[in-house]
């Protein structure tokens, strides 16, 4: 009986969260479309280049959309089974309240692994491979907000990158090597750049390399130059993709990337905790969906309990974003503001279910 149930319910709340998610994409695609349109026609960029790059990142919005979807498709289909009275019949048979949440728990776990699989594994090479797509398309380079380009911090030096390109070759590098005690050795600077695997480091080509020897300097120019490093093209690579799109192995390898050198990496952190914790949202949502079911219609019809549900699934959006800023502005821990927003919904759905039980 049990499996029946379950089978019967995860039936239809896959059904109406499918279509709850395809609706979304569709807005969500629309807009991103009309974000584009201001670039069409300028640096060569078509509308049909435009297509394929909002194409290209709808993997993101799938990992970004799947717990609203989860919130609204789970309400929709609990609430019409109540006003259909199975709810009721299925609690009448002797299915309890803590039941019906295990029940939800197991089918929202396939929700968990979905969001968990589009965040890690397809979101993140998508998104790159979008953005690659688009500075191809119009013939750019990746900018930063200085004017003189990238800096990183490598070890004992620092490094100037004035241009980045999409196939993550360097242009015009300029490498400032200092010793232990950060007096300055040599500046060197480089036409071009690309990066050797076998050799765990970069080329470098035509290079002109002052060094500096006490009161003496000493200018040399060199055709090539090999540089090992730990920059590789994927640490370089942070820049085309914005933390919350980026895997969690690329998080990770940045985060320590950043620790070695000294650098503050709370945005990167707050970001890897939030890919760690937000598949486990779509079993908030569920949990959050479940009391509405139960109050039958003195809340209100379907509609209403629906627009509800969209209104939360928008508040917990924002909050999310809300709480990744402030951690960052206040320095917080990084696992307290990515774990707030959740925690906040589930404390919710427990008093909801509360007064429920209560009535």
């Amino acid at each position: 009986m049990s499996r029946t149930l379950t089978r019967y319910l995860a039936r239809e709340i896959f059904a109406t969260t499918a279509v709850v998610l395809v609706a979304f994409l569709g807005l969500f695609a629309f807009f991103d479309f009309v974000d584009q349109l201001d670039s069409v026609g300028k640096d060569g960029y078509q509308i049909h280049q435009a297509l394929a790059y909002v194409a290209m990142i709808l993997p993101g919005r799938v990992y970004e959309l799947l717990p609203v979807a989860v919130l609204i498709g789970t309400l929709y289909a609990l609430t019409t089974l109540s006003r259909h009275s199975e709810i009721t019949v299925m609690r009448a048979s002797g299915m309890s309240t803590m039941h019906m949440l295990r029940t939800l728990s197991a089918v929202g776990i396939v929700f968990v692994v979905l969001t968990f699989v589009f965040g890690e594994y397809i979101a993140p090479p998508a998104e790159r491979a979008a953005q690659q797509f688009r500075l191809t398309a119009t013939s750019s380079t990746i900018s930063q907000q200085l004017r003189s380009g990238l800096w990183v911090k490598d070890g004992p030096r620092v490094v100037n990158v004035r241009t980045l390109q999409p196939d993550r070759s360097m242009e015009n590098v300029r490498i400032y090597e200092f010793d232990a005690r950060h007096v300055l050795l040599s500046v060197s600077e480089a036409a071009h750049g690309h990066y050797v695997p076998a050799e765990q480091g970069w080329r470098l080509t035509r290079v002109v390399q002052t060094r500096f020897h006490g009161d003496r300097t000493e200018v040399v120019d060199l055709p090539e130059l090999s540089w090992r490093s730990d920059l590789t093209p994927e640490v370089l690579s942070v820049l085309m993709v914005v933390p919350e799109r980026m895997s969690v192995a690329t998080l990770f390898t940045y985060i320590s990337h950043l620790r070695e050198n000294q650098q503050n990496a709370d945005r990167y952190e707050i970001a890897l905790w939030k890919k760690l914790v937000y598949p486990f949202a779509a079993l908030v949502m569920m949990a959050l969906a479940l009391p509405f079911s139960l109050v039958h219609d003195r809340m209100g019809g379907v509609s209403m309990k629906v627009f509800l549900g969209v209104m939360l699934g928008v508040g917990f959006h924002l909050l999310n974003g809300l709480f990744s800023n402030l951690g960052v502005i206040n320095a917080w821990q990084p696992a307290l503001a990515a774990l707030t927003p959740s925690l906040l919904f589930l404390a919710a759905a427990a008093i909801m279910l509360y007064r429920v039980e209560r009535r």
